[in-house]
Formats: C-alpha cells, structure tokens, sequence
C-alpha cells in the first residue's frame, strides 16, 4: 500500500482491508501519535463535506502532521479557470499526500494519474467512496465480530450512493447477502447487479421498508441527495419515501446496527437515536481510526 494511491475500493485487495482494519483498532486504542510530524497533507475539497473533511483533519492533527487546502472551490483558483490538471500537479509541490473531493466520477483516478504523490479519493460523484467504505468494514466488524456471512439491508438512494457501491464490492470478498430496498427511481444500478451475479452473491430487490428488515445484521440508510437531481420535482417526488422510525425496529434481531454515511435529513427519525441499535454517530468516529489507518499505510509509516 505504500504510496499506493486509494481511488476506487478495488484498488485494494481483501487482504489489504484486513491490514487497514487491524491498524484502525490500533489507532482506537492510542489515537495521538507524532508520526506524521513534518508531513504536509492537503485537502481539496470542490463539493461541500463535514464529517468526511473534518475526520481527515483530526486524523492529521492527531498525529502531529498539518492541513493545507480549500473547503470551497470559489476560494481556490479553479475560480479563475485553473484547471484540474494544473491544480493537482502544484499541490503535490506543496504536500506528501493530497485528499480529494470532486462533484465528476473519475476526477480522483484522473488526479491520481497527474499527481506526484498519492491521491486518497473522498468521493467523486455517485462513483465511489472508499475511505467511507472502509470506515464502514471497520464498523461492521467492530459491532458484529466478523465480516463474514452477514446479511446487509441498503435503503434508499441505492443509484447515486457512492457509499453503498463502494461497500458492495468491499463486501462480495465475504459472503454477504444483501437485500436492497429502494424506490423504482434509486434502484441499485445494473453494472453492481452483475459484478454482485459474477461474484455468485446473493442479493434481493424490494421497495418497501419494514417488512424486509428483521432478518438483517446490518441496516445501511441513505440520504436521497438533492444535488444528484437535475430535476428538482424528481427529487421532491421521492426524497422521503423512507423514514426509519424507532417501533420500526421491533422484531429485529438483537444484534441489529444501524448505519449511515451520515448527513441525515428525514430517513431516520431522532426516536431511534436512543436505541442501542443507532451506530451512526460512533460510525462516523470510527472514521478517524479508520482514516489514520489509511494515510500511515500508504506514507509506509506503520
């Protein structure tokens, strides 16, 4: 993994997961290091972020390195009409490793290819997600004990989420089932279906909620973005056709974890955030291990 760039989930291998995952708990456990001192890490962030850039942030911090970068494209000079290509090869004068966000699918592999030094992706699109991804592994492990044979309920904007295509792939290397609830609109799109069909994993299609969530292990929910819409009555027609509520999870099973890249709108009402099932809020802190984990490894520090 060292200085191996991180764009799509599939640049890793399973094994590389497991490493990252073990590393994670490590980080859990002691947090605070100075192992990046003297190490640049920018952050260039073209579409909005919280969780996803502050996490970064925190992970560089706390390990002794420093940030440099934008939160907003209109404050670089892409405003003036710098290109993508140029802004890439004169950060990477600037850093040890560059963190991106960017609202086209395949600007991160593009970046990758132009940078002089790795490229970690923090979302391109409705394309991929990986460090959410693998924040999410961690967290899957973390609550259930394994990775293995888990049955995983994706609900929501299955179309555009770059999260749930992300953990697809991640997950086919063990055994998973999944069964994806969405309306017509936000189906999982067909190039998953048949990477899911090749792997021989199994998987079901439904629109409806409740009902096909007691037999789950995990229960994914996703926000239906509004900035994926370029119709705006398209997106009021189904930006709250599920919302999660507390006695929704009765029968469920005990082990039951809820999660979601989080930010939420409406999808999942604030009576759940008291059930012991709600694993969103440490999930987005596991993005902080997880994240450390990734940046050590591919700076060949751990």
């Amino acid at each position: 993994m060292k200085n191996k760039s991180l764009v799509s989930i599939d640049d890793y291998s399973k094994e590389d997961y497991i490493e990252i995952l073990r590393v994670a708990a490590e980080f859990e456990k002691n947090p605070v290091q100075n192992i990046l001192e003297g190490r640049v890490v920018a952050t260039l962030f073209f579409e909005p972020s919280t969780r996803t850039r502050l996490s970064f942030e925190s992970a560089v911090n706390r390990l002794g390195g420093r940030v440099i970068g934008f939160t907003d494209s209109s404050s670089s000079s892409v405003s003036k009409g710098e290109s993508l290509k140029d802004t890439i090869l004169t950060v990477s004068n600037y850093s040890d490793l560059i963190v991106m966000r960017h609202p086209l699918e395949g600007s991160a592999r593009y970046a990758s290819e132009v940078a002089t030094v790795p490229v970690i992706n923090a979302g391109d699109g409705a394309n991929q997600h990986p460090t959410q991804c693998l924040l999410d592994l961690y967290s899957i492990q973390k609550t259930q004990g394994t990775l293995e044979n888990l049955k995983i309920s994706m609900v929501g904007d299955l179309k555009y989420g770059r999260t749930v295509h992300s953990l697809i792939m991640a997950m086919s290397y063990f055994n998973p089932t999944f069964i994806f609830i969405a309306p017509d609109e936000l189906k999982m799109p067909e190039e998953y279906k048949l990477f899911l069909d090749k792997k021989g994993i199994k998987y079901e299609e439904h629109t409806e909620l409740a009902e096909n969530i007691k037999d789950s292990d995990i229960l994914y929910m996703t926000r239906v973005q509004r900035e994926r819409f370029a119709d705006p009555l398209e997106y009021e027609k189904v930006k709250n056709v599920y919302i999660l509520k507390n006695k929704m999870l009765d029968g469920t099973k005990d082990n039951l974890k809820i999660l979601h890249p989080l930010p939420r709108v409406n999808e999942i009402n604030t009576d759940v955030d008291t059930n012991h099932k709600a694993y969103y809020f440490p999930q987005a802190l596991n993005g902080v291990f997880t994240r450390q984990a990734i940046m050590a490894k591919i700076l060949g520090l751990k």
